[in-house]
């Protein structure tokens, strides 16, 4: 390890993952216990998934605050009888030859749209960073509905173009709603 990681503590890093009943979300628990151990919260997911909250929480920290913070969520986890898993990870890679896009989808809802949406960049190695959807009926109509979020990072030898065509055409032919745009920020 050399001095400079040591120093900021980003080579030490703690993946945290509980599933909750949405009344009972320990965010405010998890937060405090990482602080308590010397650690930073560096990174926080939380999503309600039915009547259940998902967090997922990535603490970085010196050697010996992260091994102090796994003890305490081993405790924690054990006395208010949470399902919380937490191992060590590493920094994540950066992709210098990945260009980041938005990808919107809307549409009405039927089985499978996710499922091909995702094997359309499978296919071409096009890597998903982040992706939510969800179901909904339409204010007007009552229709179900369909939609999603999806960040890309596409190979920069990739023609954007090209891709950008295939992808309307694709959605086309699905009689999808979408838009394909770089991340702005």
């Amino acid at each position: 390890m050399n001095r400079s990681s040591a120093r900021t503590g980003t080579d030490n890093q703690l993946l945290i993952q509980t599933l909750t009943p949405a009344p009972r979300t320990p965010l405010l628990t998890l937060a405090r216990r990482i602080a308590e151990a010397g650690c930073n919260l560096a990174d926080a997911r939380v999503s309600t998934l039915g009547s259940d909250t998902s967090l997922t929480l990535l603490a970085t920290g010196a050697w010996d605050a992260v091994a102090k913070l796994e003890s305490a969520l081993t405790k924690l986890a054990r006395e208010e009888e949470l399902r919380l898993v937490h191992y060590r990870t590493g920094p994540r890679e950066h992709h210098s030859h990945l260009l980041p896009y938005l990808i919107e989808v809307i549409s009405a809802d039927r089985p499978g749209i996710l499922v091909k949406i995702i094997d359309f960049f499978d296919r071409r190695d096009i890597v998903i960073e982040q992706l939510s959807s969800l179901r909904y009926q339409a204010m007007q109509t009552g229709a179900e509905m369909f939609q999603a979020q999806i960040t890309i990072g596409i190979p920069a030898q990739t023609h954007i173009a090209a891709l950008r065509d295939d992808f309307l055409e694709f959605c086309d032919g699905l009689n999808l709603d979408a838009i394909m745009d770089p991340v702005k920020f």
